[in-house]
């Protein structure tokens, strides 16, 4: 088994990680989705907390069993904003650390039967939506308030599906020996953080003690309980309906 000090671990640098990884012991590369999901394909990473999508495109991975990034609703973070009427949206510029979100935009909009052009930089900003996931969202959300309309992606997916959503999900290289003792210690720390997520929330430096307060007990939630495991399921189905993905089975391998 693998210390905790040689592990190379890595996690999304956002405020929805920090209840996963807040007191891990070891080095911890803290990166955007996209990076972190290119570095764990190439083996640069043992063990990662990473887009959902990543095990969907590459299923190679052992799942940390019960551990996730996952809303069932409205997330706040992962949003599309616009000022146009959804429906008459032409243009949507993705924001370029997004994985799993801009997927999961495609597959919500094609349901929808809408189909704006996606993008990664727009040429009329000030005419297109933009989507935003994670702390740049909750930023541009505090700055701009009621300046734009906010689409969910949470809220929207619980609305057309009927399940919670998956954003992230602990993953472990194939060729780690014995990952259970590193998937136990994931889960403990998670544990020991949701017990005390009112320090956790005392120390954040940045975001409002109040905000954090209701994005993590009415927003977020942290585990990957069955129904999760289903809404997964139907994010694999939907993404190869849309051809987004090969068709075929997927197996969740847990630890």
């Amino acid at each position: 088994m693998q210390d905790r000090q040689s592990l190379r671990i890595g996690c999304v640098k956002y405020l929805n990680a920090r209840p996963l990884i807040h007191g891990w012991p070891g080095n911890v590369v803290l990166d955007h989705p996209s990076l972190l999901c290119a570095q764990l394909a190439r083996g640069e990473l043992d063990v990662a907390l990473v887009s959902s999508f990543e095990f969907l495109r590459n299923p190679i991975y052992r799942i940390v069993d019960d551990v996730a990034i996952a809303s069932d609703g409205a997330v706040y973070s992962v949003v599309v904003a616009h000022r146009s009427e959804i429906s008459d949206l032409e243009e949507i510029e993705l924001d370029p650390a997004a994985e799993t979100s801009g997927n999961l935009l495609r597959c919500l909009f094609r349901e929808m039967k809408l189909r704006p052009r996606v993008v990664t930089k727009s040429k009329s900003p000030e005419k297109s939506a933009r989507l935003l996931i994670g702390d740049q969202a909750i930023r541009f959300r505090q700055e701009h308030g009621d300046e734009f309309q906010y689409f969910d992606l949470g809220e929207n997916w619980k609305k057309i599906v009927g399940l919670p959503f998956i954003y992230a999900l602990w993953l472990v290289r194939p060729e780690v020996v014995d990952p259970k003792p590193i998937a136990d210690r994931l889960r403990a720390l998670r544990d020991k953080n949701l017990a005390n997520i009112d320090k956790l929330i005392a120390n954040e430096s940045e975001f409002d003690r109040g905000f954090c307060d209701r994005y993590y007990r009415e927003n977020l939630q942290f585990n990957f309980a069955e129904r999760k495991k289903q809404g997964l399921r139907k994010f694999s189905e939907l993404c190869q309906k849309h051809k987004l993905l090969p068709k075929r089975e997927i197996a969740f391998s847990v630890v």
